[in-house]
Parts: structure tokens; sequence; C-alpha cells
């Protein structure tokens, strides 16, 4: 172990360290914009092209960005010598020089890296003016791409190409024109992208957002004539209070809802009994394909990314997915159904809103073919975690302060099984509660299956049932469900039942939840909580949900019924690579 001296502190470094890492395990600070800490999911981001993270080594006559040069026996680092500020207050202001300056109109004034770092660095004045770019913004249903705002950092690159695989992304162009975009700057729209935005939760400027409902919402809830109700995603309770100063993992179900209802929803729901539905319709088909000789492996689908991805790369494995749609687009179905025929309302009167983790739920909802009506869609607007809290404090609303309320009956009722719907491993689990007891006919004395929990990005488990040994696959990460699902085709490996999420850690994880920076602490935490969530369930297995056993009883008959089948499933279809 080398032996290194930071501002003339001495400290035993790893040999692995570059001087930015060794900086921060002895909880130093050094800036940086390009930097990613990555190797929680086994990613090396070295790009080394924002050089904010200068330092002075003794002995060099230059400067070292900090990032990727390696610690060495004796090194002696000056991490803020005046040379070292200077450094990078130049690397900023020529940022800054190209780059939009009306920082009110950007989605993330007050979570920009760029602005937060020229504040540490007091850049108030910039001496350096270069041709400011003048593109236009590329909108989709979940992302807008801005390239304006580009700083080419090159981190949504690094997590397009490199953690999903997707290869949407890249640096196009030099100087005062270089910016990462697709591929003959075609909209994202048109192209492989899967709208998992993760390339937005790494950007650290507005170069990358998701398209936002917030007005549109405020308007569907000022409109008397409509009936206006809202599901939250169960990975929100676990990170929506980080926004308002709260640990990360900290649970605000209670105050979650409050604050929905202060904001005005006519109902306030829980895409989780969406979720227990789901295993309802998943879980029957499941336990009908490993019955009757069904096309095996079957895919989890209730992640839009994951679907979107198969659909582009994967279009021979097309059979595998189940037919079941996610829980959001359930819920969506049901409410304009089942909901609505019960409380005699229009359902071109109901507007429903999503509370999501996710940008691609955003697209999803947006998709012709995954909608049970053609007159109107299952899911109207889908807000992110982000968006709710930015909501929630633009009306004022104290949310430490907020009574803790209850989700409203009968769509507000779930068990522990659909809590873990947010976290890696939590659906083949919650499916395989249900399945366990309806293939065997012998009620579950433990609900956990230990094998599947974890934060490996690739998992392997075998669960006994009849005597059968059923291998479950578990991958969260689109470039690790690539690797999986070529073992399959390969025939390297043999499973039974797959689930893939397409974020870090899963839902918890996603593209639209509070920035975690890299920091896959913090999305342990958020799957801890969830957990206890399942735990302090009294009802932890969908199939027992009273509300579900009655909404079958009531108007869907049984799992995959002939009217199931048409509120709940869908289709999916090849798409072009591009």
């Amino acid at each position: 172990m080398p032996k290194v001296y930071i501002n003339d502190g001495e400290f035993l470094a790893s040999e692995k360290d570059t001087v930015l890492t060794a900086v921060q395990k002895f909880g130093g600070y050094i800036p940086t914009l390009c930097y990613m800490n990555l190797k929680d999911i086994n990613i090396e981001n070295k790009p080394s092209s924002c050089r904010v993270c200068m330092v002075e080594i003794e002995g060099r006559r230059t400067l070292a960005p900090a990032c990727t040069t390696p610690v060495f026996e004796g090194m002696r680092i000056k991490t803020h010598s005046r040379m070292a500020v200077e450094a990078r207050r130049t690397a900023v202001q020529l940022l800054l020089s190209d780059h939009p300056q009306d920082c009110l109109k950007c989605p993330k004034n007050g979570e920009c890296e760029l602005q937060k770092i020229a504040s540490e660095l007091n850049i108030v004045n910039n001496p350096y003016f270069g041709k400011t770019s003048n593109y236009d913004l590329d909108i989709s249903a979940a992302i807008i791409r801005d390239p304006n705002k580009c700083i080419m950092c090159r981190r949504c690159e690094t997590m397009c190409n490199e953690f999903q695989t997707v290869g949407v992304l890249s640096a196009i162009d030099r100087g005062f024109g270089a910016v990462v975009k697709p591929s003959f700057d075609m909209p994202l729209e048109e192209t492989a992208c899967t709208f998992c935005g993760q390339c937005v939760a790494v950007c650290p400027t507005g170069a990358l957002v998701e398209r936002s409902y917030i007005d549109e919402v405020w308007k569907e809830l000022e409109n008397e004539e409509k009936h206006v109700v809202v599901q939250t995603a169960p990975a929100v309770r676990v990170a929506l209070a980080e926004e308002f100063g709260y640990e990360p993992g900290t649970i605000s179900t209670g105050k979650l809802v409050g604050a929905l209802k202060l904001m005005g929803f006519d109902k306030v729901f829980d895409t989780n009994f969406g979720a227990d539905l789901t295993i309802m319709e998943e879980a029957t088909e499941f336990k009908e394909r490993l019955e009757n000789g069904g096309f095996l492996p079957m895919l989890t689908s209730c992640c839009p990314g994951w679907v979107k991805f198969i659909e582009h790369q994967f279009p021979d494995l097309l059979e595998m997915p189940s037919s079941a749609k996610s829980p959001q687009q359930m819920f969506g179905a049901i409410a304009k159904s089942y909901y609505a025929q019960k409380n005699d309302i229009d359902p071109k009167k109901i507007t429903v809103v999503s509370i999501m983790p996710c940008l691609a739920k955003k697209y999803e909802a947006a998709r012709e073919e995954i909608n049970a009506s053609p007159e109107y869609r299952d899911v109207d607007y889908v807000l992110t975690t982000r968006e709710l809290a930015k909501m929630i404090k633009e009306a004022g609303i104290n949310f430490k302060a907020v009574p803790e309320r209850e989700y409203d009956s009968p769509l507000g009722e779930s068990t522990g099984a659909a809590a873990i719907f947010g976290r890696t491993g939590g659906v083949a689990e919650a499916a395989l509660r249900t399945a366990y007891e309806w293939i065997t006919g012998n009620e579950l004395k433990e609900v956990e299956f230990e094998q599947l929990h974890g934060y490996e990005s690739i998992r392997v488990a075998e669960v006994e049932i009849n005597g059968k040994k059923l291998r479950v696959g578990v991958a969260y990460g689109l470039g690790n469900a690539r690797k999986l699902l070529e073992d399959v085709q390969s025939g390297k490996i043999d499973l039974h039942l797959i689930e893939i999420m397409a974020c870090p850690g899963g839902c918890v994880g996603g593209g639209g939840q509070p920035y975690h920076h890299g920091d896959f602490n913090v999305i342990k935490k958020r799957i801890e909580a969830l957990n206890v969530v399942d735990k302090s369930k009294i009802i932890r297995k969908s199939h027992e949900n009273p509300s579900i056993v009655r909404l079958y009883n009531e108007y869907l008959e049984k799992p995959g019924s002939e009217k199931s089948h048409q509120l709940l499933h869908t289709h999916y279809v090849q798409r072009e690579w591009l």
C-alpha cells in the first residue's frame, strides 16, 4: 500500500487508487464534472475530459487530472494550491463560455453540477466568450435533449454505451460544435433509445432532462369536470423524502399520500395494487408455461425500458416476455373500467396520473398498442419522483409538517409482495410467492426467497417446487441483461424465469429518482427500505390481497380470463436497430 501525502497529511492508499479516489477516501474534496463513481456496477469511468479536477503534484512541471492519475509511493499532492484552483477556474470558465447563461429557464436550475462548481469557485465574471451554440431541442415523450447545454463530459455516453449497451449516444464534431448526440443527429424517438433515463440521471447540466408534465397536471387538477386520480410506484415512497432533506431510504408513504391529497387529487391510489394484479396474471402465465410446455424461460415485462431494449436488440426472443402489462398500465386500465363502472364515472372524464421513479414510464404510457381502449389512454400523465417534489415545493406545502394519510380504497390496498417490485429480484420473488402456492397447493410458511436477494448485477438462484429445481435469473442494467440473454441463447445457461430491470438496483435507481450522484449506497438504502415495507405488511402474497380477490370475483372472473387479456395484457413488436 503506497504512502501518499495529501496537503501534508500522511495516508496509506490502495495501489488501485487514483489521486481523486485517494483524496475522497480520506475525506477530501476535488471538484469534477466528467468523473462518475461506477465501481459498484462494474463500469470504469475515466474520461478526463472536463479538466476540472486538476491538482498539483510535487516534482511534476505541470498539473495533473486527479481522476486518471494513479498514486505512487511517496506522492505529495496539493489539492487546493493557488495554481490548481486557478486551473479549475479557467476550465469551468471555458465550459461556461459556450453555455447558455439564463439559468432561470433551465429545468436543472438548482441541481446543476456546473452551476454548483462555478459557485464554489466564485466565478462571477468570465473573460472567455465563445460562440454560443444554437441547436434545436430534441423533445420525445420522455426526455428532452438540449445540445446547447452539453459540456462534453461524456457521462451519458458512458452510461448508454458501457452500462446499458444501447449505443445511441456518441461524441460528434469538434471545438465549440462538439456535442454528444445520436448518429446522424437523429431524434431519440427514431433510435434504439430505451428511455431508461440513466443518461439523465448522470448528466451534470440541463443537456438531458425528463420531459415535464407538471403544467398539464396542474391544469387537470383545476378542471372541475375531470376526476383526477393518482397512483404512486413502490420506489417513490423510499426516495421522495430525500428531496426534502431526509436520509436516503426514509419511508415516507403517509406523507406522500398526505401531500397528494393537499394538492387536490380526487383519489390517491397505489401502483402496488397494480403490482399485485400483475403477479396474478404473470404467475398464472408462468404456471401455464411450466406445466404445459410453454416457451421458457419467461421474462418479466414490467420494466418498459427493458421491453423496448428486447424489441430492438433481441427481436427473435419476443416470445419470452410475459404478455402481462406493467403495474402502471394495469392500474390505468382498471381505473378506467372497473373503478369507473363502480363509481358511475365516464372513463373519458377520468385523468390517471402516475408518480414513477422512471422516465421510460412516460414513453410506455404513450405507446398506442398498450392501451385497453382505442378512445383514451390507460395512463394520461407520468411524473417522476423529482417532478412531484417540485410540485409539492411549488404549492408551498411543508413536506415535513404534512399529516400522514392512508391510500384510498379499493385501488390503494396492496401486499408486501407488491412493495418489493421496486428493487432488483423483487418481481421474481413476488411471482414465486404466488406461483409456489398455486403449483404445490401448499401454503408458504416462510415467504422470503432469500436466494433472490442481493446487490450483484447478475444473479442465478435455484428454487425447488414439487421436487423440481427451477432456475431463476435476475439482472439489472441492460448491459447485464444482454450478457444473460446471450448466455441463454448460446445454451450456456438454462433458466425458467428471468427478471430484468433497466436501472441500477431496480426501480429504486430509476432515471426519475432524486439524483444519487453515482453513490450505490443510496440505492442500497432504498432497497433495504422496501424490504422493511414488505415485512411490515400483514399480507405479503399478492393472491391474498382482498381487493384483488374482489376485483376478480366482481369483474375479471379469473386470472388469464378473456376480460383479463383484454384489459391487462399486451403484445410486443420488432423495432429497427438504429
